[in-house]
């Protein structure tokens, strides 16, 4: 009887263990099917989030709501009434980027910014979109859509689609005109 009542012990101490062991490898797909296909992890109301580099803060991103989505196999946040971005460079100069929309992609460091797109640059570029992706880890932005920019001296672009680096300094638009100002003062070395 006590044999009967030891093998009895095991096996239910085996079963058990296989148990916990099995729920610990599948937590995290318990959690995915415990929440809908389409829902968020997390909404945000009125938030601001602060990305630091170095221990110095390098982003300011607020909203007045946003939905988390990293659960997904293809993480993203998400923000349906808009974002203002402060973001700083290595001398510390402040640019500022709104839209009414954006999708920030977790894995890719890309913002999707849609819908009144308007960017300003800490020496006074302004740049008008519809849409412009910034790809954050490479500091550059780029569209395909219809933009307009305003340079600090008083140089205006407009066209249909442009990739340059976040400060403008590097600028390159597909189909564009303007109007380019260009100071008669200066020596041009002969030419």
């Amino acid at each position: 009887m006590r044999i009967k009542i030891h093998i009895i012990k095991s096996v239910i101490t085996l079963v058990g263990a296989i148990t916990l062991f099995s729920c610990e490898d599948n937590f995290q797909d318990i959690q995915r099917m415990s929440i809908s296909d389409n829902a968020p992890i997390g909404i945000g109301v009125n938030t601001t989030t602060k990305y630091l580099d170095s221990g110095k803060v390098s982003v300011n991103l607020m909203t007045p709501k946003s939905f988390d989505y990293t659960t997904l196999e293809f993480p993203y946040r998400e923000f349906p009434e808009g974002v203002e971005v402060w973001y700083w460079d290595e001398e510390n100069k402040k640019s500022i980027v709104t839209s009414d929309f954006a999708v920030e992609y977790a894995k890719s460091n890309l913002v999707d910014l849609r819908s009144n797109v308007k960017m300003v640059t800490s020496d006074g570029t302004t740049v008008f979109a519809e849409q412009m992706y910034w790809d954050q880890k490479n500091k550059w932005v780029f569209t395909d859509k219809p933009y307009k920019i305003k340079f600090k001296d008083g140089s205006f672009n407009e066209g249909q689609g442009f990739n340059s680096s976040e400060n403008f300094k590097t600028f390159m638009s597909r189909k564009n005109q303007g109007v380019q100002l260009i100071d008669k003062t200066k020596e041009t070395n002969g030419i």
